[in-house]
């Protein structure tokens, strides 16, 4: 799977699952942060800095994402083995505080 289509197919699994993903410009505003999942006025949210490397943005979406229920919701396998940390490039595993890799 192409990584632009890894990307969008993030950001519609994050909106069926009712989470709007916005991309701003950080730097432009002062803010010293890649990104993250927050709630704003009631309404979950996940923001992503526009200048990221889209390697970089397809990471925190996915490593975010991997950590909701997404059984019910159909995905194309390439997208459901990235989520489960068995996808092509970086894992989308986060290390817990022994600093080994584990399944979030």
């Amino acid at each position: 799977m192409k990584t632009e289509a890894v990307y969008e197919g993030l950001k519609d699994l994050a909106q069926r699952l009712g989470i709007t993903v916005s991309e701003q410009n950080f730097r432009r505003m002062g803010v010293r942060a890649k990104g993250g999942f927050c709630i704003v006025k009631g309404k979950p949210m996940f923001f992503i800095d526009k200048k990221s490397p889209l390697a970089d943005k397809i990471e925190m979406l996915s490593a975010y994402l991997s950590t909701l229920p997404t059984d019910h919701i159909y995905l194309v396998p390439a997208l459901r083995r990235r989520l489960q940390g068995t996808g092509e490039g970086p894992e989308t595993r986060i290390p817990d505080e022994t600093g080994k890799k584990s399944k979030s």
